[in-house]
């Protein structure tokens, strides 16, 4: 019989089958089925494994396919489906006690049982497969135990594996962590937008942003909070559902991050990449395809820092998951698709000196210095930022102030209550969720404008020579603040607003 396991292609796992044929003949074990050099140096790891185990490899020869043939395997998650497949061909384990588990897990030289990246996909094929168990490391255990209606056994080595297929060590199912916590802390964060002193108006497209999914843009001088207002962004996103935390956190399991050890993630993801972040790095890839920043921010917030600092070639591939909400990395043999549904949160300074339109510093750049600078960003990734907002310095005076801000709570209510309108709004819509994501049809039905409305916009457009893919932002962001007003239609102001977000375009700035 074949020993059930699986394989990690793109977020989720594939079936694999690990079978073992032990002859008379020759010396040694052979690896067939496409292995990687990961696997195939299995051999070794296995043969030490046994013998400090207490067990002895057989001197016949040993051949194990991995089936199916056609589907490279990588990795050391082989290691522990591969000596059980042998254990059981040996005769040392009875075939009954295998049946409807699955099993994954890399070996150590001492025979113990390390973590490997990707168990949360491997515990949803097996549900899937109609499997009962799914036997790894105890470091795996919690995350795999998300998965409900599959016991979750964690061995801490061989030997304790042998004696529990055998009857003779009972071993309790790793239990998922209770439901409150998670409903507990999906909102609580250290900071709060009440720790901001002043910068009403970032506060206030902030607000925007979060409501309606747009990628916002935030320009200012150094020191003047920019970084600081990000990462309070999250706290005012809506809590992650159950659905999204358990695709967030697949991820994560997949990429082999650390912190999805303790089960699901419960807050949104926040992802800050160097600006040294190679293309791979940024959007996934490599020999072995792993999902990139842009997919570990899925549902969540990617922060790009010192935004013209990036390479001018790291920062077009954001353009294809910024439209798609999807990035599709290419080989020559196969193809993977990982999802990149993230809010893109990016920050600057206006000028290579960083004082440009400063109320006190003085810029020193040279004439022509400011354009040159926001020209490292091209105009079709600046279109699919949303909202340009200029972050100014809090004068002394408000920072003394003592009297506390607006709560991320306050906030965060009416951002769902914006939210659930739309959710209602595209509940036809599939793919749809937030205004963000609406397509030119979409457009025509939920942002229709009055004569004077379309007159002004048209108006904004020459003066500003904004695209017309700017043009559909400015009616999203539109929308969203009409939503968060609660109106059914777009009003002149609504407009007007949006439009006073987009007065940082490149086009504009630094003239």
């Amino acid at each position: 019989m074949g020993i059930h396991t699986g394989a990690i292609v793109g977020i989720d796992a594939v079936e694999v089958t690990v079978e073992v044929n032990i002859t008379g003949g020759g010396l040694g074990l052979y690896l067939v089925g496409l292995p990687d050099n990961a696997v195939k140096e299995s051999e070794q790891r296995i043969r030490a494994a046994f013998e400090n185990s207490g067990e002895r490899m057989t001197s016949r020869n040993v051949v194990v396919n991995l089936a199916p043939a056609a589907l490279r395997k990588e990795g050391a998650a082989f290691d522990l489906p591969i000596a059980v497949g042998i254990l059981a061909a040996m005769g040392r384990v009875e075939p009954d006690a295998l049946e409807g588990t699955m099993f994954t897990g890399e070996l150590s030289l001492d025979g113990s049982v390390r973590p490997v990246p990707g168990v949360l996909p491997m515990a949803i094929l097996a549900r899937q497969k109609g499997l009962r168990r799914l036997v790894l490391s105890p470091q795996n255990a919690a995350e795999a135990a998300i998965v409900d209606g599959i016991e979750v056994i964690p061995v801490a080595n061989l030997k304790q594996l042998l004696d529990w297929l055998n009857g003779t060590e009972p071993i309790e199912p790793a239990q998922p962590a209770d439901e409150e916590p998670f409903e507990r802390s999906a909102g609580r964060y250290a900071e709060d937008f009440a720790d901001v002193k002043g910068q009403s108006q970032v506060k206030r497209a902030l607000e925007i942003a979060a409501a309606g999914g747009h990628n916002i843009l935030l320009i200012g001088s150094p020191g003047s909070g920019k970084t600081m207002l990000a990462r309070r962004l999250p706290t005012i996103l809506p809590p992650l559902t159950h659905e999204e935390a358990l695709e967030t956190t697949k991820i994560h399991s997949v990429a082999g991050k650390t912190g999805v050890s303790g089960g699901l993630m419960t807050r949104r993801p926040f992802r800050t990449p160097h600006h040294l972040t190679s293309q791979a790095a940024l959007v996934g890839g490599g020999q072995s395809p792993r999902p990139g920043e842009v997919s570990l921010a899925h549902n969540g917030v990617l922060f790009l820092d010192e935004l013209p600092e990036f390479g001018r070639n790291v920062l077009e591939v954001l353009r294809q998951p910024l439209e798609d909400k999807r990035i599709t990395v290419s080989r020559a043999k196969y193809s993977v698709e990982y999802p990149a549904n993230f809010m893109l949160v990016a920050a600057m300074n206006p000028c290579p000196c960083g004082y440009y339109n400063h109320p006190t510093h003085e810029c020193t750049c040279a004439p022509g210095a400011v354009h040159r600078y926001m020209s490292r960003i091209s105009g079709p990734l600046m279109d699919r930022i949303d909202l340009h907002v200029e972050v100014t310095p809090v004068p002394p005076s408000s920072l003394s102030d003592a009297t506390p801000s607006e709560s991320s709570a306050a906030v965060r209510e009416r951002v769902m209550r914006a939210r659930a309108i739309q959710e209602a709004r595209f509940r036809e819509a599939a793919g749809v969720h937030t205004n963000a994501m609406m397509n030119a049809a979409l457009l025509r039905e939920y942002c229709r404008m009055d004569a004077s409305t379309a007159a002004m916009l048209e108006q904004a457009m020459t003066r500003l020579s904004l695209s017309a893919r700017a043009y559909d932002r400015i009616l999203k962001v539109a929308r969203t603040i009409a939503d968060l007003a609660g109106r059914d239609r777009i009003e002149r102001t609504d407009v007007a607003e949006a439009i006073n977000y987009r007065s940082l375009d490149r086009g504009t700035w630094g003239r």
